[in-house]
Order: structure tokens, then C-alpha cells, then sequence
């Protein structure tokens, strides 16, 4: 008697679907935009009404007719170029010294408990109030604006790297020790993924202290750009065009943040931080 063979065992595959990227809902930027629109049309219905005096509050109609018109014009872009130019030198010399300084002391105890006084005292003190010293030191030359911005945003920078260092784990840092780790190896594997959310951070709020203060300086140290076109419009009584710088500042201010958004998510894409924020 003859046996068949047996049947081919026929093993079935289990096919996991691909985890999908969740999409950024259109919700919130749409809603983004409709407070836009609504903020446009109380303010033209406002000045329209002649609730506020046309000589305070131009109406939006004429104050984005006059920026039109400043976007035609070369010396705008110039005007913005220079407070552009003040903002990212003072802001790349802020994050360099915040976070070499603030990896420094946060990494060696002596040297934080040494300098927790001192940090403490400087750190409260308003950039403002170096206007005077940086215009006796370099006059109404963009070094004087460079003082204030990089003082300012530098204590952004430094205190952020500060808390980053402290945050490693206690029990991480012991282990890497203990499975003796060179202190190159430990920086690029531990303190680095610590601290980089941290520096993320202080980086975007040094980017928007950066703007303020670079316009600040101009308003008050008369240096070339938009800040200088504020005053000078002001003082001849051209209220359309102060609102319209106005405007451009505030698309400026939001632009970098944004930029600095987008480089962060990007950059941090492995963080818990970052994936539950694309999951709300």
C-alpha cells in the first residue's frame, strides 16, 4: 500500500499595515485665518465708525494701501534687511555663547553653585537699560544695537541649556559611567538628546526677543531700519505708515517662529514631545 505524501503545509503571512503619519488636521489653520479676517474687519469697522480718532487709528483699508506702496519701494527692503541683519548676528552670537557658557556650568557643580548668584542678578536686569552704556561705548553704529540684543537673548539661551543639562537621569549618567563611556561619548549620547529640547527652546524665544530688541535699538539709537522708519513716521504725523510697520513686524515675528517650528520638529522628530504634538 502506497502512502500519498503529505500536502504542502501552506504557512500564512501575517501583513502588519504601515503605521501612517497622522495628518495635521486643516481645522487650526483654518480657524488661524478666520481670527485673522475677523481682527481685519473690527478694525475697519472701527475706524469707519470714527470710534477712534482717524488720526490714531487709521482705518485697515489705508494702512495696507500705504504698505503696498512701501513694498514697492527699494528703501523698505533695505530698511528691512538691516533689522534682519542686526537680529540674526545678534542671535547667532547669543546662542553660541549661551550654549558653550551654559553646557560649561551646567556640567561642572562647582561652577553652577558658583555663578548662581551672579547669574541671578544679571538675568533680571532689562536689556533697555543698556542703551545708554552702548551708545557711550560705540554711539549710533549697529554695535550699540548688538549690546542689547545679545545680553538679552543670551540669559534665553543660557538659562534653557542650564535646565537641560540638569534634567539628564541621575541613574543614565551613573551607568554610562560605570560602562566607562569617554566624556566625548557621553556628551554626544546622553547630554546632547537631554539637553537639544531644551536648546530648541531657548533658540525660538531668543529668535522673537532678538526682533523686539533689534527694533527697539532702532527706535531709540536711530539706527538705520524699521524701527528708525517707525519714529520718523511717527513724528511727522504719518500714522498709516507706523501701522504699517507695525504689520511688518508682526509678519516677521511669526514668520520665525515658524521657521523655528518647523526646524525643531524636524529636528527633533524622536522626542515624546514632538510626537504627541502631531497626534493632537
Amino acid at each position: 500500500m502506497t502512502l500519498a505524501p503529505p500536502a504542502p503545509l501552506h504557512t500564512s503571512t501575517v501583513v502588519v499595515p504601515r503605521r501612517r503619519k497622522p495628518r495635521r488636521s486643516p481645522r487650526k489653520a483654518l480657524l488661524g485665518a478666520l481670527g485673522i479676517v475677523g481682527f481685519l474687519a473690527v478694525w475697519q469697522l472701527v475706524a469707519a465708525a470714527g470710534i477712534v480718532n482717524p488720526s490714531q487709528l487709521p482705518s485697515a483699508v489705508d494702512t495696507f494701501a500705504r504698505l503696498g506702496v512701501m513694498v514697492g519701494d527699494l528703501e523698505f527692503w533695505r530698511n528691512v534687511g538691516r533689522t534682519m541683519t542686526a537680529w540674526a548676528i545678534g542671535l547667532i552670537i547669543a546662542s553660541v555663547l549661551g550654549i558653550a557658557l551654559g553646557g560649561l556650568v551646567g556640567l561642572i557643580p562647582f561652577l553652577r553653585k558658583a555663578t548662581h548668584s551672579t547669574v541671578e542678578f544679571l538675568r533680571p536686569i532689562p536689556s533697555v537699560a543698556l542703551i545708554p552704556l552702548a551708545i557711550l561705548a560705540y554711539g549710533i553704529q549697529i554695535q550699540a544695537a548688538l549690546v542689547i540684543i545679545v545680553y538679552a537673548c543670551f540669559w534665553q539661551v543660557f538659562v534653557q541649556v542650564l535646565y537641560g543639562v540638569a534634567d539628564i537621569d541621575t541613574v543614565a549618567r551613573d551607568t554610562a559611567r560605570s560602562y566607562g563611556l569617554t566624556r566625548v561619548a557621553q556628551l554626544r549620547s546622553l547630554v546632547l538628546p537631554t539637553a537639544l529640547p531644551y536648546i530648541f527652546t531657548g533658540l525660538r524665544l531668543a529668535a522673537s526677543v532678538a526682533l523686539i530688541l533689534a527694533i527697539t535699538a532702532e527706535m531709540t539709537i536711530q539706527n538705520p531700519g524699521l524701527g528708525q522708519v517707525l519714529v520718523v513716521a511717527y513724528n511727522i504725523g504719518n500714522i498709516s505708515t507706523v501701522y504699517a510697520v507695525v504689520v511688518v513686524t508682526g509678519v516677521l515675528g511669526l514668520l520665525i517662529n515658524l521657521v523655528f517650528r518647523f526646524v525643531e520638529r524636524r529636528a527633533l522628530a524622536w522626542h515624546q514631545s514632538i510626537r504627541g504634538e502631531e497626534l493632537l
